[in-house]
């Protein structure tokens, strides 16, 4: 590792820590990082980075799982009560949340492209003298709203990478792309970003996590066995009717929720490959003595390959409408969030995975690939999309200590953890010409 540039980097650690610090506190989950969003801007625009913000780096229709314009609009409210910097607000309005930065060295060179994302979770965090942002005066002060999955150091991490990158700027040659993503809980936002043309130019990608069961100390190079997932909310709706005096005058949308929840956990396993089906939420009727109208059922598949999630889908739809059809009621599916599966380009892998091993000895493990548990991510939209466009991509992962799992009321990591992303994100830009003498 250069000397001075890890020195640089070290200096760094508390501006890390505020920075994480405040994202957290001010928690805003997807789409309505508005406060997040401005100050991510304000601090690119201070380090002289060209910047496409808001409509210019997010398609409008491919959005996914998007709140009401009543919740868009009193969350952008809230966010300028909590100091979101109003100058920049308008390129975010409506929940159009994204935002990439630039930098153009103007010297020859590849497009490389690092994501973050920054939004928080739909969770309330714990407040109680066994959780350390409760106790040092961090927690999230807004309700149901709790960075439980490490996104605030994400943020922080693309916000301490962009600085550094600015400060070697003359080491540094091609363009390099820091993209803030909205949503990627839910699966929700990627593909809006992809479907506005972000990564069209892009020839190196690298998306990143930090934790998900990774020990302190470990860099994961390329992390396989993302699942491909179609997340959607299916609404029936029947005929409410006195269910003593004329039931039979109603149209029962309870049963046929019920109907098409047990039908979809009968969908067939798939001989080639992983594949899952959840039913998360079921809620239905109004009263007791009340023909249930409405009813609503929140599902998601998931497929070890993009074929599978589809053959599962498909089944879905099929016992879905099969469920309406028995009771005689109507129904309506909204696309909620979707991620592909993808799996590393093995070259950049292999480049990565030695010029860590060569650069960073502080390290205590370097893994090539690494299996995960059985998630989904929507930076395989990114990933995808370079790859179909003859670029390289992969997804890495930095090992921390957690205080709780991922998605847990009591979440917290090792700050450390972003000085180590910084590090290996900085020495990837700074030595990536070496990829082409490599591979030429």
């Amino acid at each position: 590792m250069n000397t001075d540039l890890d020195s640089t980097i070290q200096q760094m650690a508390q501006q890390l820590q505020a920075w994480r610090r405040d994202f957290h506190q001010y928690a805003e989950s997807g789409w309505f990082e508005f406060r997040t969003a401005t100050l991510v801007t304000e601090e690119l625009h201070q380090l002289g980075y060209q910047l496409q913000l808001g409509k210019e780096v997010v398609k409008a229709d491919a959005r996914m799982g998007l709140p009401t314009e009543e919740k868009l609009a009193e969350q952008e409210k809230r966010a300028i009560e909590q100091g979101a910097l109003t100058q920049w607000l308008p390129h975010f309005s409506g929940g159009f949340t994204g935002i990439v930065a630039t930098l153009d060295t103007g010297r020859p060179g590849p497009t490389l492209a690092f994501r973050v994302d920054m939004d928080a979770l739909d969770l309330n965090e714990e407040h109680s003298c066994q959780h350390r942002p409760h106790n040092e005066g961090f927690a999230s002060c807004n309700s149901h709203m709790m960075h439980a999955c490490g996104h605030d150091g994400h943020t922080a991490i693309g916000l301490g990478l962009a600085r550094i990158l600015k400060q070697y700027e003359a080491k540094l040659s091609g363009r390099i792309k820091v993209i803030f993503q909205p949503a990627e809980e839910g699966t929700r936002g990627a593909k809006s970003m992809m479907e506005a043309g972000v990564v069209d130019d892009v020839d190196f990608f690298v998306a990143i996590h930090i934790g998900t069961g990774v020990p302190k100390g470990e860099v994961v190079c390329g992390s396989k066995n993302f699942l491909a997932t179609t997340k959607f909310d299916v609404t029936y709706q029947g005929v409410a009717a006195h269910s003593g005096a004329k039931p039979e005058d109603g149209k029962n949308a309870l049963i046929a929720a019920a109907h098409a929840t047990l039908g979809l956990y009968g969908i067939p396993r798939h001989s080639e490959g992983s594949s899952r089906i959840n039913v998360g939420v079921l809620q239905a009727g109004i009263g007791r003595n009340v023909i249930p109208d409405t009813a609503l059922l929140k599902v998601e598949t998931r497929g070890e390959t993009n074929e599978i999630n589809k053959f599962v889908y498909e089944k879905a739809m099929h016992i879905i409408e099969g469920a309406a059809k028995m009771q005689d009621v109507a129904f309506d599916i909204k696309l909620m969030g979707a991620a592909q599966s993808s799996h590393p380009s093995n070259q950049w892998v292999d480049f990565i995975y030695d010029l860590t091993k060569k650069q960073l000895p502080e390290l205590t493990s370097i893994v090539k690939n690494r299996y995960q548990a059985a998630g989904s991510e929507d930076a395989t939209y990114f990933m995808e999309r370079v790859k179909e466009r003859g670029g390289q991509a992969t997804y890495m992962i930095f090992g921390t200590d957690l205080s709780a799992g991922h998605h847990n009321e009591r979440f917290d990591f090792d700050e450390n953890v972003m000085i180590t992303a910084v590090k290996t994100l900085s020495t990837i830009a700074l030595h990536l010409p070496e990829f082409g003498a490599k591979n030429g």
